[in-house]
């Protein structure tokens, strides 16, 4: 097993539970010891646990804290694979998006390219270049311009501007945390700004998070929870989590990212499931 996919594993124990203990992962991943207190040890520097006395406990770090792309982009690897192509499929060839910064939002656009005779509007620079490098010549790219935050995304009163004068079908929104109370929320305020106008713009709001971004609030709310017509996560997500999203969101989507394709799928008021 990789060392990322081991990682990711023991972020989705920790996201569904709130604690790992090192003597469990030893034997639910089939390694030893040192590695998986190594494996605790790189996530720390990430910022993605707190180590603990024989194991870790989830970060209760600032809510200013915000991690750079590139050390994001090493965590929930199947998890955000796997969400991203099933956002994929809610988007219209033809229709008018918007897809905000994000590692798990660049998951995205990679199935995006796919899809004929989109409009896609962004505030992501590494969304932007894979649209841009993927040939497909019926694709449409609008970046804002704005200022580069540590998660690499424009934001200020240039990208708010060209946001707030767009009419767009769907806003694919990636996000820093999520919580009954807090909603979707990251820890750059120009950056929230910058998403509530992105959200405005847009008729349905689409939410692309992995498990462990259930708990963790940032110092800024970009939306209520009700106001995402989905959200599309994964199998990670504890029962009490899931259960109350049902019963706020209109429709809750979870991907399994071991088995890929969707669990479940609970529109809001809803007691059954459908696959």
């Amino acid at each position: 097993m990789l060392a990322a996919e081991r990682r990711s594993r023991i972020l989705a124990q920790l996201g569904r539970d709130g604690t790992v203990r090192v003597r469990d992962l030893v034997v639910d991943l089939g390694v030893s010891d040192m590695t998986i207190r190594r494996d605790l040890g790189v996530l720390q520097e990430q910022g993605a646990l707190e180590k603990v006395h024989g194991g870790a406990t989830a970060s209760g770090g600032p809510t200013t804290a915000e991690p750079g792309f590139e050390a994001k982009s090493t965590q929930q690897l199947a998890q955000k694979e796997a969400i991203a192509r099933r956002a994929a499929e809610l988007v219209t060839p033809g229709s008018a998006i918007a897809v905000s910064a994000g590692t798990t939002t660049y998951a995205l656009a990679r199935h995006l390219v796919a899809i004929p005779h989109l409009t896609v509007v962004t505030n992501s620079v590494w969304v932007a270049d894979i649209l841009h490098r993927s040939g497909n010549t019926t694709l449409s790219v609008l970046l804002t311009g704005g200022l580069r935050t540590p998660s690499d995304a424009l934001v200020g009163p240039l990208a708010i501007s060209a946001l707030r004068s767009l009419h767009l079908d769907t806003v694919f929104l990636g996000v820093h945390g999520m919580d009954v109370r807090g909603g979707f929320s990251t820890p750059n305020l120009l950056e929230a700004e910058t998403n509530r106008a992105m959200i405005a713009s847009g008729r349905r709001l689409v939410v692309v998070a992995d498990a462990t971004k259930w708990g963790l609030v940032g110092l800024s709310s970009m939306a209520a929870l009700e106001e995402a017509s989905v959200l599309v996560t994964d199998t990670g997500l504890a029962p009490r989590a899931r259960q109350q999203l049902a019963e706020i969101l209109d429709e809750v989507v979870l991907v399994d990212p071991i088995r890929p394709g969707e669990v479940q799928a609970r529109p809001k008021g809803s007691d059954g499931t459908h696959d």
